[in-house]
């Protein structure tokens, strides 16, 4: 293994601009299906940066950890690592300059209610430990290149994440032989027109209603959102109902945690917008 030439020193601008590089260059090979090296990748790295191995693949992991926060898919063998240091935060943000989005909107294969995987609910995450500093430098690509906005906006990311819930919820009443809720669950986003504080109408299977908002995201379980003043009293006026659905790593391998009212319990929610009207 090739030993570390500048071992104890903090990476150059211009070493984190080569791996930074490279590393989006091979998710946007993987993320389109291409065969790629990563030990070749490295070992072309390792000779022009001179860092060792290890080092290197730990800054892959940096590299994952932001781009999960910023919500964009990452390299699914690099684990994020959220002990990173603000100068990878800054380089990322260099390369995303001329193009915030620079891997291509890629959506899970259609299927249909018969065999559409059931999104099994996991347990919400717990934020990242980050250190102040690096936090600073995150922040600052995070306004520039706002993650929740640019998934509230994109349109077919919102109705992709929608439609896959909508579809796993007929899957889940099905298999627990409610074929009769199934029939009733209603996508009312879709059919009533969007605005009423949740997109799907679905059941438990005792015939509870289960009132479902989606949030989809590429990026990671703790990728920031945008939660409208409708959602919000919806959930506290039918907390016994209301289900937030935070639908993570779509583009690749759709995951999915629930979140239940109150919200202000498990969340950070901080006001972003003001309603102006002349006096």
């Amino acid at each position: 293994m090739a030993k570390d030439k500048v071992s104890g020193t903090d990476w150059s601008s211009a070493e984190l601009d080569a791996i930074v590089a490279d590393y989006f260059a091979m998710l946007q090979e993987e993320q389109t299906g291409q065969q790629y090296n990563k030990t070749a990748h490295r070992r072309l790295l390792m000779e022009s940066i001179h860092r060792s191995r290890g080092s290197i693949e730990f800054k892959h992991q940096n590299i994952s950890a932001v781009l999960s926060q910023l919500g964009l898919p990452r390299i699914a063998g690099y684990l994020p690592a959220w002990n990173f240091q603000g100068a990878i935060a800054d380089a990322i943000g260099r390369f995303l300059g001329p193009n915030p989005d620079p891997i291509p909107l890629l959506l899970p294969t259609a299927t249909g209610f018969s065999e559409a995987p059931i999104l099994f609910e996991e347990a919400p995450p717990t934020a990242p430990a980050v250190s102040a500093k690096a936090k600073q430098a995150f922040d600052r690509v995070a306004r520039k290149f706002d993650p929740a906005q640019r998934d509230q906006l994109n349109r077919t990311l919102g109705l992709a994440g929608e439609k896959h819930v909508f579809e796993s919820e007929h899957r889940r009443l099905l298999t627990m032989e409610r074929p009769d809720l199934a029939r009733k669950i209603r996508w009312v986003s879709q059919e009533d027109g969007d605005g009423l504080g949740y997109d799907i109408r679905s059941y438990d299977t005792d015939g509870k209603e289960r009132l479902l908002e989606v949030k989809t995201t590429r990026g990671g379980n703790t990728t920031p959102f945008y939660l409208t003043r409708n959602e919000s009293a919806v959930a506290e006026e039918r907390p016994d109902a209301f289900r937030l659905y935070r639908v993570y790593d779509f583009s690749k391998n759709p995951r999915l945690f629930t979140l239940t009212p109150p919200l202000e319990a498990v969340l950070q929610l901080e006001p972003m917008t003001f309603r102006a009207s002349l006096k």
